[in-house]
């Protein structure tokens, strides 16, 4: 149950009560009715204002609406207090019984709790990671991918109908410097010399084995033929060899991806013509000039007519050119293919995560997106900032042209999938995030995913503590579910109980903002606020979790602690953290 929808429906039963009754008009729209938590805790639990938004509506003062709320509101079931401040603001006190009456719900939903309509089965795109396919993932292809897959379990969580994608980048001129270095590798695998890897070309040794496999393909054929015969083959089968080192590479990190989409379809598909056909058809281009580009002086510029979007209708900066002064497309027009195609799949929802190096695309997509559906999509566009890898207090470099990349492997392997996933949200996507092996790995409160895995940990360990002291006492979720919550009336107690009973609206909010790392801070916050009073247990045995001779309590705080157990489970399950029962 997500507490904030329960009472913006008792709100909109008292205001039709009081239209019954001639207090307020008939059929008001309290469709701009904000029913939060307020601003400052001291005020209660649910703050609303109502009154100041249908004041004008109503033709009353916001103070004379408020006031009558207040008289129905009071009567509310659960509602221990309610406050009218200032112009007409109302603030909600919960009584104890209503967060004690949350906890059954939690326990018989379990880890589903927080589970949402809020997409009502709505298709939506996450396309992540999408690095080309020259190479094995490396520490920076990292965050974007952690980002992309916590988001689309976020809004799976949410109700949307989730599409994972990986967008292949395989038509470009990387694909051809991948190629030749694959050929290299190639000879090699058949006893021929290649010396040291000539200047433009990939040098990494990850490009051995794609060497191995084309010898067994290919045998000696191209061995000493010219590069006109070969070079269509290995444009071809290498990057397949790279996909499938990237699958195996993501695999490790917990991501698997739905579709994996080559761009080169779009051009044997006939999609790119196809689109720009539809933006051309609803008035969408044109031939023109462009302005010369910011700080190019104007003697370095050459003028000339070129087919262009009309990009600034839709909210950029300035119109794009779809064609080169050659007659080829420009790599915008394969992202208008790519976009369209994903329209054209039944995406609305499209997310793009990408990289801070491509801020300068973001308004181009997002506005050929919505001229190409006619309003009907929307594209968001989120870009991941950079990681600084540090060992020892130094940072580590990468170059991947030099071969001397951090693999992701590498970083999987020395700390674990899931202290990456957890530590890749712990800032906002487009705040710069350091990561240090000997931080991430610490034991400590400063440690949040250590901290949050101990707080599950804690509460199996509890768990066994009480079939210990209580020989007969079933703890199944369905059995503490029939606790007596009313035993739950201390201050630590009831601050929990608020704060489990907000997930819903966690949920919520962050897939509605498209920022997973929310879910990182509530579970730190409600792992301190769980061992912050386990620590008050250590100073007053009252305060246990497991009080001898009172099983009643005990089970009570059983059913308590394993809501949290079953609140922080959902939550890393969103992230793609496996929970865990004993800290090793």
């Amino acid at each position: 149950m997500n507490v904030f929808d329960y009472y913006r429906s008792v709100i909109e039963t008292v205001l039709g009560e009081l239209a019954s009754a001639g207090t307020v008009p008939e059929g008001m729209d309290v469709s701009n009715v904000a029913v939060e938590p307020p601003r400052d805790a001291s005020h209660g639990d649910i703050a609303t204002n109502a009154a100041l938004v249908l004041s004008k509506q109503a033709k009353m003062k916001p103070r004379d609406i408020a006031d009558a709320m207040a008289a129905g509101l009071t009567k509310a079931s659960g509602v221990e207090k309610v406050d009218v401040a200032g112009p007409g603001f109302i603030n909600l006190t919960l009584d104890d019984g209503f967060w004690q009456s949350t906890l059954k719900p939690i326990l018989k939903t379990g880890t589903d709790y927080g589970n949402l309509t809020l997409g009502g089965g709505e298709p939506a795109n996450v396309e992540y990671v999408s690095a080309n396919p020259t190479g094995p993932m490396h520490v920076g292809h990292v965050r974007g991918a952690v980002f992309g897959d916590a988001l689309a379990n976020l809004l799976t969580k949410a109700g949307f109908a989730v599409t994972k994608e990986y967008y292949i980048n395989d038509a470009g001129g990387q694909i051809d410097v991948l190629a030749r270095s694959a050929h290299l590798r190639y000879c090699e695998a058949l006893g021929r010399d290649i010396g040291a890897i000539p200047e433009g070309l990939y040098p990494g040794d990850y490009l051995v084995p794609a060497g191995k496999t084309l010898a067994e393909m290919f045998g000696d054929k191209y061995l000493d033929a010219p590069e006109s015969e070969w070079l269509q083959d290995f444009r071809l089968e290498t990057p397949k060899l790279m996909m499938a080192m990237i699958r195996d590479d993501l695999a490790m990190l917990g991501v698997a991806q739905d579709i994996f989409f080559a761009e080169s379809t779009l051009h044997s598909s006939g999609r790119i013509d196809e689109a720009i056909k539809t933006l051309t058809d609803a008035g969408h281009i044109y031939e023109g000039v462009l302005e010369p580009p910011k700080g190019q002086k104007d003697d370095d510029w050459e003028p000339r007519p070129q087919m262009l979007f009309r990009a600034t209708d839709f909210g950029d900066d300035v119109d794009r050119a779809i064609k080169k002064s050659d007659g080829s497309y420009t790599y915008f027009a394969a992202d208008i293919a790519y976009h369209y195609d994903k329209y054209k799949r039944g995406f609305n929802h499209q997310i793009d995560i990408w990289g801070a190096d491509h801020g300068g695309y973001v308004k181009r997509v997002k506005a050929v997106v919505r001229a190409l559906s006619g309003g009907e999509a929307e594209l968001d566009a989120r870009l991941c900032q950079m990681v600084n890898l540090t060992r020892d207090g130094q940072p580590v470099k990468m170059s991947k042209r030099a071969g001397t990349f951090i693999t992701l492997r590498e970083v999987v392997e020395e700390v674990g999938k899931d202290v990456i996933r957890f530590i890749m949200l712990t800032r906002k996507n487009d705040a710069m995030l350091e990561f240090d092996f000997a931080k991430v790995m610490e034991q400590s409160k400063d440690n949040p995913v250590f901290y949050v895995q101990y707080a599950h940990a804690r509460v199996h360990s509890v768990m066994g503590k009480a079939k210990a002291a209580f020989a007969d006492l079933d703890v199944s979720d369905a059995s503490l579910a029939s606790a007596n919550m009313s035993r739950l009336t201390a201050p630590s107690e009831i601050a929990i109980m608020r704060n489990i009973a907000s997930w819903p609206r966690m949920v919520e909010s962050a897939a509605i903002a498209h920022e997973p790392h929310r879910i990182a801070f509530y579970l730190y916050d409600l792992a301190s606020e769980f061992h912050s009073f386990w620590n008050k247990g250590n100073d007053d045995v009252s305060l246990r979790f497991v009080i001898e001779g009172d099983e009643e309590v005990t089970k009570a705080r059983l059913a308590l602690i394993r809501a949290v157990q079953m609140v922080i489970a959902s939550g890393l399950g969103v992230l793609g953290v496996t929970p865990v029962e004993e800290m090793r």
